[in-house]
């Protein structure tokens, strides 16, 4: 197959799985390196994304409404590409799509398409199921006669980014970053057990920093997580940008995160993840390269929410219940930690 002179690829957000479409990027210009790529992504997203070389990008305002969809129509009006890559099946994004032209339209396969998704495609990927995010999101490139082998991200951190981080975490102390709030308020972990691992990896000798974004929901976190600890970790919750947390996911040894943008922001940069998982599959959507420091409790959930083991579930339910957090205790997460840093010699 010939290579297309271009290709749209439209994934809005969140953080996390635009994340994922990096690999895609990469295994596409490796492939075709004259192919004009151009991506359609969210406002916040572009500001992680947006520098990677050899991309067009287009920003798509979701707070701005029909006005957002409107810009990124006249951003491509008079343009057809060879192929549309619609990895988001979401309303919002399937409404977007009809205003990008192109000769092939490729999409999630029946299962999991939703919100009229189908109706916006005319190709779809293979239909699996066991699949992680990421590998999904790969698979789009094979109705194009690829096949994605690698997975490689290499998102750029600029100079500024590590100089700001070396300043927050300077000399080689064994680090942990605690994440602590994930967009979706049912994956969330009890402040106070944050506060009791951090207590712990502090009476330990390690650093510990408290990261997180400046809206009023991740600050509220941070701020009742600091009340329960006894020993003050560093906080520098609403003090980063998406480019100097990379680079502090860079200088730290391990990052402690519910399933979050965060989490998979570290797995991209080669950084450890503890990552508590109840509400979510960590097979389906933890950090995609290294999950043996993860904290599951999902298999519990599923039997105590669902009444059926996780094997007998679709694949990627999502167990989002008031409480299921609490199955997963500061026993298991210390556990964790605790292994980790005796392998890595660093305790």
């Amino acid at each position: 197959m010939p290579a297309p002179a271009s290709l749209c690829l439209l994934r809005t957000s969140a953080i996390g799985d635009v994340t994922h479409v990096v690999p895609l990027v990469r295994t596409l210009q490796r492939a075709w390196p004259e192919t004009a790529l151009t991506w359609v992504v969210g406002k916040l997203e572009r500001k992680l994304v947006g520098d990677i070389a050899g991309v067009e990008f287009v920003t798509f305002d979701k707070a701005a409404g029909w006005a957002g969809m409107r810009a990124v129509w006249n951003a491509l009006r008079g343009r057809r590409f060879d192929a549309l890559l619609q990895m988001q099946v979401a309303l919002r994004a399937n409404l977007l799509s009809l205003g990008i032209r192109a000769r092939r339209r490729v999409g999630y396969d029946r299962a999991r398409a939703k919100d009229l998704h189908g109706l916006v495609v005319d190709e779809r990927i293979p239909a699996r199921t066991g699949e992680h995010v990421l590998d999904a999101i790969g698979s789009f490139c094979e109705p194009l006669g690829l096949k994605q082998t690698q997975v490689r991200w290499d998102i750029p951190i600029p100079e500024e980014a590590h100089a700001w981080a070396a300043a927050q975490l300077p000399g080689d102390m064994p680090t942990l970053l605690v994440s602590p709030t994930s967009s979706h308020a049912l994956r969330n972990w009890q402040p106070e057990r944050y506060a009791a691992v951090i207590d712990h990896a502090s009476a330990r000798g390690w650093r510990v920093a408290l990261v997180g974004g400046p809206s009023p929901g991740e600050r509220s976190m941070a701020d009742a997580v600091l009340a329960a600890c006894k020993r003050q970790p560093l906080d520098l919750t609403g003090k980063d940008t998406l480019k100097r947390l990379l680079a502090m996911l860079e200088h730290a040894d391990l990052l402690l995160t519910p399933d979050s943008g965060p989490m998979h922001m570290a797995n991209a940069v080669g950084a450890k993840v503890l990552g508590l998982h109840a509400a979510s599959n960590p097979a389906r959507s933890g950090p995609y390269s290294d999950r043996s420091w993860c904290v599951d409790r999902y298999d519990e959930a599923a039997r105590r929410y669902l009444g059926k083991p996780a094997s007998e579930i679709p694949w990627g339910t999502k167990i989002e219940r008031p409480g299921v957090m609490e199955l997963i205790t500061v026993d298991d997460v210390i556990e964790r930690f605790e292994a980790f840093a005796s392998s890595h010699t660093l305790a």
